[in-house]
């Protein structure tokens, strides 16, 4: 039996419009005669935090409305924007043998479809504007059409988003010192209202980070090594630096707004850190599904190297790096291979070049002048110097060390005049 798909959700925790949706996805699976199925994202949430009620009991939750069964999706919302993680789960979706999808919104099938080509049409899902009434549905909408359409498409009205909403309902808990209040009450199922208050009284809510391991790496790490998590750039590395010493959430808040992190991008870079997520460990997993066929080719790891190959050779030109990033967005620009691999000087001291020998392993960042730089351990003894680049290759090495998710490895290699650092992007 094949099964329909409801929704690919965080239900945190189940209100009424929740069941709204399950209840018309489970008229319609018994219309069609399949299974009705819940995605529920595990582990971290669809906006990159913890979840207020663990999996179990939000599956408990679904299937005490009617869910035939629930899946989960884990590993994936503390790793990868929605932009990349949309596609993952439809893939599951459709490995699973899902024929159907049922969502809510405030707007109409139609609206959705011609919000939608535009993205289609680009085949990038990067960078959805803000001001998009439901841009969720529309992203969903688009990459099923950019991957073939597997699944049919049902929109249900949507209830009062203001009224019905999952931060509010969490925040009015937690402001009565974990009771639900009256008022609150009126929009839950009692299902969910039993599950709630067990959980509650279990101690099993509210989930938390482990803010311990959040503060000791922001607090401890060189930019050597905060440089090798994932959605941190130079520019935000220094703010880290700047500001320590970190001991409570809001100074962790403040540094990031410092930095012109928006709240989603916060809450993934914060959970990248506290699960100490690589740069490589997403890049590996984006290509697995490259493999697959499952990322968009504008989104592709490559094309980000390209992009910034791209960007360099035109800031050559005297184009600036907006304008040349708009043009390779907008015209589907091909450019030659790009270099993986760049030798850079180093200013060593005389007693620095005795010490160094071949094959030492070597961490990139930029210093608080904002000039790359590199540090290597050498005889017991840490070295820090700036790299000797021409200008086209700091501009392309610093993009590649600003992308949320293109490594960098590099060591020393003995050079005719004394040693280099021997770069690698990838």
């Amino acid at each position: 039996m094949l099964k329909l798909i409801a929704i690919s959700a965080d239900f945190d925790p189940v209100h009424k419009g929740h069941e709204k949706l399950i209840k018309e996805g489970r008229k319609l699976a018994d219309e069609k005669q399949k299974k009705l199925v819940i995605y529920l994202n595990k582990g971290y949430s669809a906006n990159h935090g913890p979840f207020f009620v663990n999996f179990e009991a939000r599956r408990d939750m679904a299937l005490a409305l009617g869910a035939d069964e629930v899946k989960s999706f884990e590993g994936l919302h503390h790793r990868l924007v929605l932009s990349y993680s949309v596609p993952i789960r439809l893939n599951k979706m459709y490995e699973d043998g899902a024929t159907d999808y049922i969502t809510s919104a405030h707007i109409s099938l139609d609206e959705i479809k011609n919000k939608a080509q535009k993205f289609v049409k680009q085949g990038n899902f990067v960078g959805m504007p803000k001001n998009y009434p439901n841009r969720n549905e529309i992203r969903w909408y688009a990459l099923n059409e950019f991957l073939g359409s597997p699944l049919e498409y049902h929109v249900i009205p949507e209830f009062n988003k203001e009224k019905y909403s999952g931060r509010k309902i969490r925040k009015s808990i937690l402001d009565n010192d974990m009771t639900i209040p009256k008022e609150t009450r009126k929009l839950l199922p009692k299902t969910t209202i039993e599950i709630l208050e067990d959980e509650i009284a279990a101690g099993r809510i509210p989930g938390e980070r482990n803010w311990a391991e959040i503060y000791k790496r922001m607090n401890t790490y060189s930019r050597g090594n905060l440089e090798k998590i994932a959605y941190l750039n130079g520019n935000t590395i220094n703010e880290i630096i700047k500001r320590r010493v970190y001991r409570d959430p809001e100074s962790i808040w403040a540094v990031f707004r410092r930095a012109n992190y928006g709240p989603v991008m916060t809450r993934l870079a914060v959970s990248a850190i506290e699960e100490e997520v690589t740069k490589k460990e997403v890049m590996d997993l984006m290509k697995s599904y490259e493999a697959k066929g499952v990322i968009p080719e504008g989104q592709k790891v490559q094309r980000v190297i390209d992009r910034a190959w791209y960007v360099a050779n035109e800031g050559e030109k005297g184009v600036s790096a907006k304008e040349a990033n708009e043009t390779f967005r907008n015209k589907n620009i091909k450019v030659d291979t790009p270099p993986l691999n760049i030798h850079a000087g180093l200013n060593l001291t005389k007693f620095e070049t005795k010490i160094v020998s071949e094959g030492l392993n070597a961490d990139l960042y930029i210093d608080k002048d904002n000039k790359i730089s590199v540090q290597l351990k050498a005889d017991g003894k840490k070295i820090k110097t700036n790299l000797r680049l021409p200008a086209k290759e700091v501009t392309y090495l610093r993009y590649i060390m600003d992308s949320n998710f293109i490594p960098t490895t590099a060591h020393i290699k003995k050079d005719k005049k004394g040693y280099k650092v021997d770069i690698t992007i990838g």
